[in-house]
C-alpha cells in the first residue's frame, strides 16, 4: 500500500529531474560552462547538478549484481540499478547529448547538408513501437522536435514501465523502470541516437576529421586496400552491362559505371557465408554478418597521434538472416560474449520498423521484443545459442587495428564483419558505420560511459571555444 501511495511522487520526481537536466544543458548553466563530472575523490569542482550525481550512499560494486550492472544491457533486471553510479553517469551523458541535438540541428553534418536532414532521412522508416508513425514527421523543425522530446519521452517511458510491470506480473518496479526509460534508456534506439549525436558533435567541432570519409563505401574499400585491411573484394573494370535473357528491342539492358572508373556503383561478386555461419542459418538466408563496435580514445584529441592500444572492441552481435531475406537487416540478433566468443541469447528490433496506422491495433505490433531469450533460429528451429564463434579474438583484433589504421579520429565505429566461404579471404570487412548502434549487444557500460563522459567534457570545451571565437560552421 505504501509503495502505491509513494509511486506518483517518485514518478513526478523523475520527470522533474528529466526536465531540469535537459533544459540545464539546452539553455541553462550547463550550456555555457565546462562539463566537469564528479570525480571519485571529490565533487567540489564539478559543474554537474546535484540531482544528476549519485547519492553518497549509492554503490554499484558491493552486491550480487555488480557484474550485471556493468555488463548487462537490460537494466530493469538489475535490482536498484536506478540508484547506482552508472545510472547517474548514463543519465547526464544522455541528457547532455539530447540537448546537443538542438545545437546541431541546422549545422553541417559529416554525411548530409545538416543534422536535420540526417535525422529526417534516418527516421523515415522508424516508429515508436505501436504507433505506426515514422519519427521523421516530428523532426521537421526545432519546435516540433522539442515538443516530441518534452511530451513523448515521459509518456512513452510511463507506458513502457506499466507494460513491463504487467508483462512481468508485478515483478518489475514501475518507478525504477520509468527512471531507466526516461533518464538512462538502454534500448537499441536510444543507444543508436546517443552514438549519432556524439558523432555529429565530434565531426562538427573538429572540422570533420579525415576518418569520417570512411562512411563513403567506396572510400572505405579504396583506403582499406591501401592499408592492407581485408575489405570485401570488388571488380576492377570500367563498367558492366546487365541484360535480361529474354527481353528484346533495347529493353531489359542496364549499364553500370564502376566506382573504380569514377562511377556511382561498387561492383562486386556475391560473397557467400562460411561454413560456421551457414550451419546456423536456414536455406536461402542472406549474407549474415557480425556487427562489432569499437571505440577510439584517440578521437578525444585528434591533434595527437593515436596508438592501437587506444582502440577497444566493445560488443559483438551475430545477425542471423531470415529465410528469403535479401540482407541481414532482417535477422535475429544473437549477442556474442567478446571474451569467449560464446553465442548468447537472441532478440530482434524489427518492431521499431513497423509503419502504418494499422500497427496501432491491439496485437499488431509488440511494444517490446524478447529479452535475449531466443536460442534457436526460428526458420528451421536451428540451435544457435551456445555455439562458439571461431577465432573471436582474431576478429576483434582485426577491427581494432582497422579502426586504428583507417579512422582513429572517429569515436565509435560499427564494423560489418564477414566470415566467408572464400578460402583466400575467410574474414573480411564489408563496410563501416560511424553513427552506429549496438544491435542490442551487451558491452561493458563502465568502459563505454567513461569514454563518452570524457568525450562530452572535451566537446563542451570545444563548443565554448567556438562560441567565444564566433566560429561559423561550413
Amino acid at each position: 500500500m505504501g509503495q502505491a501511495i509513494s509511486l506518483p511522487f517518485k514518478l513526478a520526481s523523475t520527470t522533474l529531474t528529466f526536465y531540469r537536466g535537459f533544459f540545464y544543458y539546452l539553455c541553462g548553466k550547463g550550456r555555457y560552462t565546462s562539463y566537469l563530472p564528479p570525480s571519485s575523490s571529490s565533487s567540489e569542482s564539478t559543474t554537474i547538478p546535484s540531482y544528476l550525481q549519485a547519492p553518497s550512499t549509492a554503490t554499484g560494486n558491493d552486491n550480487d549484481d555488480a557484474e550485471n550492472i556493468t555488463i548487462s544491457s537490460s537494466s530493469w533486471t538489475i535490482s536498484n540499478f536506478s540508484k547506482s553510479p552508472l545510472f547517474y553517469q548514463h543519465a547526464r551523458v544522455h541528457l547532455y547529448s539530447l540537448a546537443s541535438a538542438f545545437y546541431l540541428y541546422n549545422k553541417p553534418h559529416y554525411r548530409k547538408l545538416s543534422y536535420k536532414q540526417d535525422i529526417v532521412d534516418n527516421f523515415a522508416n522508424v516508429a515508436i513501437p505501436g504507433t505506426g508513425l515514422p519519427l521523421s514527421l516530428f523532426v521537421w523543425n526545432k519546435p516540433l522536435a522539442l515538443g516530441l522530446v518534452c511530451t513523448a519521452s515521459p509518456i512513452c517511458s510511463f507506458i513502457a514501465s506499466i507494460h513491463l510491470w504487467l508483462k512481468t506480473r508485478g515483478k518489475s518496479s514501475i518507478s525504477n523502470e520509468y527512471a531507466i526509460r526516461l533518464l538512462a534508456p538502454d534500448d537499441w534506439f536510444s543507444y543508436w541516437r546517443l552514438n549519432c549525436r556524439v558523432a555529429g558533435m565530434h565531426a562538427l567541432l573538429n572540422d570533420i576529421p579525415a576518418g569520417y570519409e570512411m562512411e563513403n563505401k567506396w572510400t572505405f574499400l579504396e583506403e582499406g586496400s591501401k592499408c592492407d585491411v581485408p575489405v570485401s573484394p570488388y571488380l576492377d573494370c570500367p563498367a558492366i552491362v546487365v541484360k535480361h535473357r529474354n527481353e528484346e528491342g533495347g529493353l531489359g539492358i542496364h549499364f553500370y559505371r564502376n566506382a573504380t572508373d569514377g562511377g556511382d556503383w561498387i561492383i562486386q561478386e556475391r560473397i557467400l557465408n562460411g561454413d560456421w555461419v551457414t550451419q546456423h542459418l536456414p536455406q536461402n538466408a542472406p549474407l549474415s554478418t557480425f556487427r562489432v563496435i569499437t571505440q577510439s580514445r584517440g578521437a578525444l584529441d585528434v591533434s595527437k597521434k593515436c596508438a592501437v592500444e587506444d582502440v577497444t572492441a566493445l560488443s559483438c552481435v551475430f545477425r542471423a538472416g531470415r529465410m528469403g531475406a535479401l540482407t541481414d537487416h532482417d535477422s535475429i540478433l544473437f549477442d556474442v560474449d567478446v571474451k569467449t566468443g560464446k553465442v548468447l541469447g537472441g532478440t530482434t528490433n524489427a518492431h521499431w520498423y513497423r509503419l502504418g496506422l494499422h500497427e496501432v491495433l491491439p496485437g499488431r505490433c509488440p511494444w517490446r521484443s524478447s529479452d535475449h531469450d531466443i536460442t534457436h533460429h526460428p526458420d528451421g528451429d536451428i540451435p544457435v545459442s551456445g555455439s562458439v564463434v571461431p577465432n573471436i579474438r582474431e576478429m576483434l583484433h582485426l577491427v581494432e587495428t582497422s579502426h586504428w589504421k583507417l579512422c582513429p579520429d572517429v569515436p565509435l565505429v560499427g564494423w560489418d564483419v564477414v566470415l566467408s566461404a572464400d578460402e583466400k579471404l575467410p574474414v573480411c570487412l564489408l563496410e563501416v558505420n560511424l553513427s552506429c548502434n549496438f544491435f542490442r549487444g551487451s558491452f561493458d557500460r563502465k568502459v563505454y560511459l567513461d569514454f563518452l563522459e570524457d568525450m562530452v567534457g572535451r566537446l563542451q570545451e570545444m563548443r565554448l571555444m567556438a562560441d567565444r571565437d564566433g566560429k561559423k560552421f561550413k
